[in-house]
């Protein structure tokens, strides 16, 4: 059966890379739990990181019992049970609208974490300045629903307030957060310099753990924000904590060509499964797996971020070639596929296919769609022992929808 599989030394690869570039530029750096919330895995990295943040009160209620420390939480929206349970825990509570914040400003501001300063809040804001390429991940396109743009902050009672929130990056390095910054200080660096204001926070979209990403040009940006505002700056990464930390194991289900075509079904859905497949869209690196008494695989071959004693793996390529398949799922959407991939040797029901950096961004958007297979969840720990932590079954499916 398929199965998502984290590895918990690349994990810890990753956290050891952010909590060195925190403490080198000073700041907050929390688990963005929008692109990883395996919390079966926390213990392992919260020491390296100061929280979570949340998009919610679902998300919230996770990070504080099984995370810890701060958790700074932001939604487009809340209503007045949100509020009521977040005030209970959560240490930032960033608001989408001047309406929202005057609606629950008097709860807030009386409850005890509020007055004791256990609790602060802030706004998010949209410095409208886009550096993205994908309209569908950018908060700063025209009319959009995130952040308040500095025209409606004129002249607004901003009493209570004690931090500004800017999200725009995804996937993108350090030099597009410079120019966002410098778009920020010209529309709300007014707001910055006052005393009211203790606190920045970056948002996520920052790849830190790429191997080309600008670490010294981010630890020097925000040392000079921290400088310049005289206030803490948080950051939010979510896809620098899990990339390259976890693949998603299948089977070939059945092979078959159809006018020409050549089409390997899989035990996974990427509508089901691997959404952003879809919706980014983006090509994931596929490896074919094959048992040999030989555990190490041809020098020629990447690995996938997990591998498996006994295994060697043979990346598939883009190039045609009779060994070319179409890659399709289980499910009755025509488009659900992944794409055309050619292997080393033509493909058979029973063959294991890997997709590789599956950590983030998948387990959170998964689906039952057409009621497939969920795949099971397994972690890797650092002398290659596999535990299952979760494994779905037809109740799982069944009762989501009663």
């Amino acid at each position: 059966m398929a199965s998502f599989i984290i590895s918990i030394a690349a994990l810890k690869r990753n956290t050891a890379i952010l909590r060195e570039t925190k403490e080198a530029a000073g700041c907050k750096l929390v688990l963005a739990l929008k692109g990883f919330a395996c919390w079966k895995a926390f213990p392992y990295i919260k020491n390296d990181l100061d929280g979570c943040c949340a998009s919610g009160s679902w998300e919230a209620r996770l990070a504080h019992q099984h995370f810890g420390n701060h958790v700074v939480t932001y939604s487009p929206a809340y209503n007045e049970d949100d509020i009521t349970e977040l005030l209970e825990f959560t240490t930032h509570l960033d608001f989408n609208s001047l309406g929202q914040w005057l609606r629950f400003r008097k709860t807030i501001m009386a409850h005890p974490r509020f007055k004791s300063g256990e609790l602060q809040c802030g706004l998010r804001i949209n410095p409208e300045h886009s550096t993205g390429s994908t309209p569908l991940y950018d908060p700063c396109v025209p009319g959009s629903r995130l952040g308040i743009t500095a025209d409606q902050l004129e002249g607004a009672d901003l009493t209570g307030l004690s931090g500004l929130h800017f999200h725009t990056l995804c996937e993108q390095g350090a030099e597009d957060l410079e120019s966002t910054l410098a778009a920020v200080d010209e529309k709300f660096g007014h707001l910055l310099r006052s005393p009211q204001f203790t606190y920045l926070n970056m948002g996520g979209g920052h790849w830190i753990t790429k191997p080309d990403y600008d670490r010294d040009r981010l630890i020097r940006l925000v040392r000079e924000a921290q400088e310049k505002y005289d206030l803490e700056v948080w950051l939010e990464p979510g896809e620098a904590v899990a990339i390259h930390t976890g693949v998603l194991r299948c089977e070939v289900v059945d092979v078959f060509e159809s006018m020409g075509h050549r089409h390997a079904i899989l035990d996974i859905s990427a509508t089901g499964h691997l959404p952003d497949v879809l919706e980014m869209p983006y090509r994931p690196d596929v490896f074919l797996a094959e048992r040999s008494a030989d555990s190490n695989p041809p020098e020629s071959s990447k690995q996938p971020a997990v591998t498996l004693d006994g295994e060697r793996y043979y990346k598939a390529s883009d190039s045609s070639s009779p060994s070319t398949y179409q890659l399709g799922c289980p499910t009755c959407l025509a488009g659900d596929v992944f794409g055309d991939y050619s292997f080393p040797r033509e493909l058979k029901p029973g063959d294991t296919l890997i997709f590789d950096d599956m950590a983030h961004y998948t387990m959170v958007k998964t689906t039952t769609f057409n009621g497939v297979k969920h795949p099971s969840i397994v972690l890797q720990h650092p002398n290659g022992r596999l535990e299952t932590v979760r494994e779905f079954g037809f109740e799982d499916f069944r009762d989501r929808l009663s």
